[in-house]
Parts: structure tokens; C-alpha cells; sequence
């Protein structure tokens, strides 16, 4: 097996409260916004970057209440998330010009929930071919851009 060198990883493996420490939390808390890539505030919820990306502009939504499900959230939460999916999914599409997107949520850990405390929705632009075979070969994932460009590339207002 090949290693790739991720050192951004090395925080979250090493971090001994990463099961008490919800990163939605701690982020909407912090007024950092660019340091945390949160792209924007309402007032129920917001919109960041995914830093461990599944592909390029993996963005993630979550209220800003600790709740584990969907059935937790009321009608503005609700609402508001899903106008922030909306925005973002067209400022991707603007940005990025993907070919698709998988839009959507897992709730619970049998689900493939990584937090599965604090609900929150994902956004993934998908292009054809997008998947290639270093996954499937080497287990690596290829990610085109850094996380400050597309961050800079989504805050901007083009």
C-alpha cells in the first residue's frame, strides 16, 4: 500500500475528546469564520465546508441546536436549511459547473453518520468520471483544490 502525506488529518485522529467535541458546535460558536470555512449564517443554521471532502465543494449544513434527527428541527430550521442548500447548490453550479450533485443526510451511526449527535445535511458536486480507479486501486481519494481556494472561489462575488 502507498501513503499519501495528510498532515491536516492529523488533529482529528489525535484528538482524545473528539467524541464529546461537536464540530458543528464549536464552529458556530466561534466567529472565525474564514479560519472554520463557514460560507454563511442564518439564523437557525449554517453552511461550511467539509474538510475531510468526499469530492471537491463537499459543503455541509446544520442547525446551529445540538439535535441528533430531522424529526428534532422545526418548521424554520427546516426551512432555512433547505434555502441554504438551495443557494449553495446553484453557487456550486455557478462555480464549479458540476454535472450532478448528491444532496442529502445520515442519521444515526448505521447510516454512515461520522457525528451522528448533530444533524446535518450534505451538498457533494459530482461529475462523470468523477470516481476513478485510485479509490478503488490505492484507496486515495485525489481532491483538485485546496480548501482556502474554493472557499475564497465561493465567498466570492462573481
Amino acid at each position: 500500500m502507498k501513503n499519501i502525506w495528510a498532515p491536516w488529518r492529523m488533529e482529528y485522529v489525535s484528538n482524545p475528546d473528539k467524541d464529546r467535541d461537536c464540530i458543528f458546535c464549536r464552529k458556530f460558536k466561534s466567529r472565525d469564520d474564514e479560519t472554520n470555512y463557514v460560507l454563511s449564517r442564518g439564523e437557525h443554521s449554517f453552511i461550511l465546508l467539509n474538510i475531510y471532502p468526499y469530492n471537491n465543494g463537499h459543503l455541509m449544513v446544520a442547525p446551529y441546536r445540538h439535535v441528533p434527527d430531522i424529526t428534532d428541527l422545526n418548521d424554520s430550521e427546516l426551512s432555512e436549511i433547505f434555502k441554504l442548500i438551495k443557494s449553495f447548490k446553484e453557487r456550486l453550479k455557478k462555480r464549479l459547473n458540476p454535472e450532478g450533485f448528491n444532496i442529502g443526510l445520515n442519521i444515526g451511526a448505521a447510516a454512515g453518520a461520522g457525528i451522528k449527535d448533530h444533524i446535518h445535511f450534505h451538498i457533494v458536486p459530482r461529475w462523470v468520471g468523477d470516481t476513478n480507479f485510485m479509490p478503488l486501486l490505492s484507496d486515495t481519494k485525489v481532491l483538485s483544490q485546496s480548501l482556502n481556494n474554493l472557499y475564497q472561489l465561493l465567498m466570492s462575488d462573481e
